[in-house]
């Protein structure tokens, strides 16, 4: 993976991104936005923030959300 200037780690990727805002899709398609402030070794994630969008539309909006890791297919959008 090529960051910034040179070959980093998955890890390195996570640590840039951690405090700035991402998008994360669920494998049931369901889109989260928010500020990026905890991930695990397990792939939970919190986020701050969150908003919740299905099919493009926002539905909810969350002060703070918690996401299992083990929903499956996990995508992140850094948005710079």
């Amino acid at each position: 993976m090529e960051v910034s200037g040179g070959s980093k780690t998955p890890a390195d990727f996570l640590k840039l991104i951690m405090g700035n805002q991402v998008i994360v899709r669920l494998n049931t398609g369901v889109d989260y936005k928010g500020t990026l402030a905890c991930l695990d070794g397990y792939m939970n994630i919190a986020l701050e923030n969150t908003e919740e969008y299905v099919d493009g539309v926002l539905k909810n909006k969350y002060g703070d959300a918690f996401l299992r890791g083990n929903n499956g297919k996990i995508v992140f959008v850094y948005l710079c």
